[in-house]
């Protein structure tokens, strides 16, 4: 008999374990089966949004950047090789050919012959939307937004936080006459500092940035390298000991030029080194805001077709993207894009799903993939006292029409830096030419 003692015991303990597992499976689906906490939801959405950071120098050309072919001298420049890199570098960015109207094109979405800022001096519309405004209506108020740096697009020192931008600190004006004694705005309050400009500039990000606890869009905004010319603090710049006596600056302003660039640089990699977990959920996009000036221009550019000028020396210049995102690296890309498709790009990185909007074509698909249908024309635009010309390119020519009428025509592929004018002989292929793309300027400008 004790055998069959034996198997009862034996039964019992198997039926007591399978009931445990059985029970246990019930809650387990039982749990998984439970509707999420929508703040935990919340959470789990805005971790995985990359923070976005736009970095715009002030007056610096394709000649004083790395990975260009013009310019025989370079800016020793570390922190932006790694951001190019590991991301991409874009050969026809079309900005305007002074700071103000650039800005607000990459604040609004708009070119300037619709918002109404095509000179140094107008004042945007407060009743624009901006693309820090846009870009939280698109998340649903998911991200903390930032300028840092020069403004540029108004006087009124509030202006800033009207247009939404949720923290502001930097100049509201066009520069500073000195980068060490400069007034500071910070949400509407003024105050004198001594900081260099760059590292001041700096300073506020980085501790701006460590304040975050939800996903970010950061405009940095830096005045250098714009005039004055001037020499770097020592340790943030490779250019050497140069005198600071102002007649030998103006005699070479180029070596002090490229300091206040390399400090730029320097103080660049300060602030990414800053963000939590770097670039792995970080996407960093550097541009010029339009051409080099005339002083410290290089060739193949000439003085009278750099920076003020729309052609390509005060136009076309240099931009690189780099951090989360970006699947392409070391790469060059030479699609077509003017800064008012900064807009909704911005906004797609941030899960917006709206492609074009006013005058911005969405080029984020770039990021991963090569050979995207991108714009076929590019367009931009100068007004002095009211005189407008404007300039217009598809993939290969460039219409320019001055403002007292005066037309050329030029092709980019063969003549990229604009020597022969195809309109002073003309032939059927260039009226051709010619119509077509004042066709699209037309269509533009209405």
């Amino acid at each position: 008999m004790t055998p069959i003692k034996h198997r009862n015991k034996n039964h019992k303990q198997r039926f007591v374990v399978q009931y445990k597992v059985f029970m246990l499976l019930i809650i387990f689906i039982s749990c998984e089966n439970q509707p999420v906490n929508s703040s935990e939801a919340s959470e789990k959405s805005e971790n995985t949004l990359p923070n976005i950071l736009l970095v715009i120098a002030d007056d610096m050309g394709k000649d004083a950047f790395p990975n260009y072919p013009e310019g025989q001298e370079k800016p020793q420049l570390p922190n932006l090789n790694n951001l190019m890199a590991g991301g991409i570098t874009f050969d026809n960015l079309w900005t305007y050919s002074v700071c103000s109207p650039t800005r607000a094109s990459i604040l609004t979405g708009k070119l300037g012959y619709h918002s109404g800022v095509m000179e140094v001096e107008q004042d945007i519309s407060l009743n624009e939307e901006s693309l820090h405004d846009f870009l939280k209506d698109q998340t649903n108020g998911d991200y903390d937004t930032a300028l840092i740096g020069k403004w540029h697009l108004s006087n009124t020192i509030t202006d800033p936080n009207s247009m939404g931008v949720d923290y502001y600190s930097g100049i509201i004006g066009g520069g500073v006459s000195s980068y060490t004694n400069w007034n500071r705005i910070t949400n509407g309050e003024r105050e004198r500092v001594a900081t260099y400009t760059t590292t001041e500039f700096s300073n506020q990000a980085v501790q701006w940035i460590s304040q975050r606890s939800k996903p970010w869009f950061l405009w940095l905004a830096y005045n250098a390298p714009h005039t004055p010319f001037h020499l770097a603090p020592t340790n943030l710049h490779n250019q050497g000991n140069l005198s600071e006596d102002e007649t030998m600056i103006e005699a070479n302003p180029l070596p002090y030029y490229f300091s206040a660039i390399e400090a730029l640089d320097t103080e660049l990699g300060r602030v990414i080194e800053s963000i939590p977990n770097g670039l792995e959920n970080t996407i960093v996009i550097f541009l010029g805001d339009n051409g080099t000036p005339s002083q410290v221009v290089q060739s193949p550019y000439r003085t009278r077709r750099a920076k003020g000028s729309i052609f390509q020396g005060g136009i076309n210049v240099p931009m690189v993207i780099s951090g989360v995102g970006v699947t392409r690296k070391g790469e060059r890309e030479d699609a077509l894009i003017q800064s008012t498709d900064l807009f909704t790009t911005i906004a797609q990185m941030a899960g917006s799903v709206i492609l074009e909007k006013y005058n911005s074509k969405s080029f984020h698909a770039l990021l991963s993939e090569t050979g995207v249908d991108t714009r076929a024309y590019a367009y931009t635009e100068k007004s002095t006292d009211g005189n407008i010309c404007y300039t217009v390119r598809d993939a290969q020519y460039k219409l320019i029409v001055d403002a007292d009428g005066t037309e050329s025509v030029y092709d980019l592929k063969n003549d990229p830096y604009e020597r022969n004018n195809l309109f002073t002989n003309q032939s059927p292929t260039i009226n051709e030419v010619r119509n077509s793309l004042f066709q699209e300027a037309e269509r533009i400008r209405e």
